[in-house]
């Protein structure tokens, strides 16, 4: 569990990176450093968007699956880190 938290620890001090979140299997937020409307609402869709990425991933080979997922726009990088049992998301703001 300490390396964990260390980890997070470490993404959150890298430079641009606005929040964590990590979410388990039913989309539920187990830990954030955001407030709670913010997290809900990236939880929920982004684990969505995850699941269908990785249907997508193995329609095309199902041999294959996704390891990870990165969405940039005008405002936000949000990359997303899948596993079995969790899901983690960085938002990071991509011009710094």
């Amino acid at each position: 569990m300490a390396e964990v938290e260390d980890t997070l620890k470490r993404i959150q001090a890298h430079k641009g990176v606005i929040g964590t979140i990590v979410v388990n299997a039913e989309g539920i937020p187990i830990r954030t450093t955001l407030d709670n409307s913010t997290t809900v609402q990236y939880a929920g869709l982004l684990l969505q968007l995850a699941m269908k990425a990785r249907s997508t991933v193995r329609d095309i080979d199902p041999q294959n699956d996704l390891t990870f997922l990165r969405i940039r726009s005008k405002k936000h990088e949000i990359m997303v880190a899948p596993d079995k049992e969790y899901l983690l998301i960085v938002i990071q703001n991509p011009s710094e």
